[in-house]
């Protein structure tokens, strides 16, 4: 079997060249990838495994509702066939509820619902800490134009209407989550895709089902986020060991 060339490699993933031309083969780490503001990560056995199913079951259900995504199809256990696009250098984040650093940010009480979904934008470098920039930051300095933030914003709503309405289905609250935008081109035409992953490691997870005693009112992070999560949705494989809690946005 020959050598695969590989592309790129971050915390939680490793991209290899694909069979065909545009395409990349995706693998899950069990090392997790920091949020926006934070410098710490999560390692746990069959976190990769898991974080790959989960991402299949959501990049698949915003191509069936017409979201375009980079994902193709489940290889194995750990991989991916997804295309390849050119990732805008920016973490998108939407928020429903006050959380992490956006209440420290405003002195916003953790847990308030938001007047609507506030869209973020962090920019991608590690060197700096992933800092928060602005609209006209972006624009300044070419990292996308006006259209392609209209276009992100889109998307980013579309996909939070999803996965808000997916995870309250399984007693679950969607408090905020990060995505990746790239683009991609049909001939001369460039359009921009949900790219990158969606899964436990890019979502903080509200526990809605509380145990007996405890306050409906006051949703806590769910145990065991991956399995649980994999649990509730159906599609936790049957060979994947116990793994902990991930890092969230903050």
């Amino acid at each position: 079997m020959a050598r695969r060339k590989k592309v790129y490699e971050g915390k939680a993933k490793i991209l290899y060249e694909g069979p065909e031309p545009g395409t990349l083969i995706q693998y899950f780490k069990d090392e997790g990838a920091p949020g926006p503001s934070s410098e710490e990560s999560a390692a746990a056995e069959g976190k990769g495994v898991l974080n790959n199913r989960l991402s299949e079951f959501f990049m698949a259900g915003l191509n069936a509702i017409g979201v375009p995504t980079h994902f193709i199809r489940r290889i194995n256990m750990r991989e991916q066939l997804v295309r390849e696009a050119e990732i805008i250098p920016l973490q998108v984040v939407v928020r429903n509820f006050a959380a992490g650093d956006l209440s420290n940010r405003l002195g916003i009480p953790e847990g308030t619902p938001l007047p609507r979904p506030i869209v973020e934008y962090y920019y991608k470098d590690p060197r700096l800490n992933l800092p928060l920039v602005s609209e006209e930051h972006i624009i300044a300095f070419g990292w996308a134009s006006q259209q392609d933030l209209d276009d992100i914003i889109a998307l980013a709503l579309r996909v939070n209407d999803f996965l808000s309405g997916v995870m309250l289905g399984v007693g679950t609250r969607l408090a905020d989550f990060r995505l990746e935008i790239g683009r991609i081109w049909d001939g001369d035409f460039m359009r921009l895709i949900v790219a990158d992953e969606i899964s436990a490691d890019s979502c903080r997870l509200w526990d809605l089902r509380r145990p007996e005693g405890a306050p409906a009112s006051e949703p806590g992070p769910m145990a065991d986020v991956y399995s649980e999560l994999a649990r509730r949705l159906g599609v936790l494989p049957s060979n994947v060991t116990h793994a902990t809690k991930p890092t969230l946005i903050n």
